[in-house]
């Protein structure tokens, strides 16, 4: 796993990606991670019921649960970004950074290239810990705490569509591609083929 803070020497670009512009894939990622997230609910309903969340008895802890699974969420999107950030660090990449496109909060980076190996890390470094993390709590935590925590992981796997997605778009590439995620916009770089 590596990142360079400059292209390689040969590299040409390969393809390019842009979310915010292919409205017709960002769609059908939206929509898989709609789909997820349903999916997600349905099946905490059979681990736990979700009555156990709308419990109004009493009806401060029913607020308390709700504030907390809101500010809850939203650190956790600033996690989910600081976890992608935190692996891009680990690599080898430079400086990073945030912002949120009105649909898409990110992280990247202007300055370097990933291979594909370290790029895949960075892609699921979120689904993984994230979903770690949420699991082991959803386990311990009391019932009525339950679907505070299986929300948290329910937008954790479907907030991950893009993610997944990148990285089963790249699986069938070449071991040698180099990954430039600016956040916003993906290109990917190859070895020139000599004939």
């Amino acid at each position: 796993m590596k990142a360079y803070q400059r292209l390689p020497e040969g590299y040409t670009e390969h393809f390019q990606m842009n979310l915010q512009k292919d409205r017709k894939t960002a769609l059908r990622i939206n929509v898989g991670g709609a789909i997820a997230m349903v999916l997600l609910l349905v099946a905490g309903h059979f681990i736990v019921p979700i009555s156990f969340f709308f419990s109004m008895e009493p009806i401060g802890l029913y607020f308390l649960r709700l504030g907390i699974l809101i500010a809850g969420y939203i650190l956790y999107m600033v996690l989910h970004e600081l976890t992608h950030a935190c692996v891009m660090k680990a690599v080898g990449g430079g400086k990073v950074h945030f912002g949120f496109t009105g649909m898409y909060a990110f992280a990247g980076s202007r300055e370097d290239y990933f291979d594909k190996i370290a790029y895949r890390a960075i892609a699921l470094a979120p689904l993984i810990v994230w979903g770690i993390v949420f699991g082991i709590l959803a386990r311990y935590v009391p019932g009525e705490w339950f679907w505070v925590v299986w929300f948290w992981q329910a937008g954790n796997i479907s907030g991950a569509a893009g993610d997944i997605y990148v990285t089963i778009r790249l699986w069938r590439e070449p071991a040698s591609i180099l990954v430039k995620d600016t956040g916003v916009d993906m290109t990917v770089y190859d070895r020139e083929q000599r004939e």
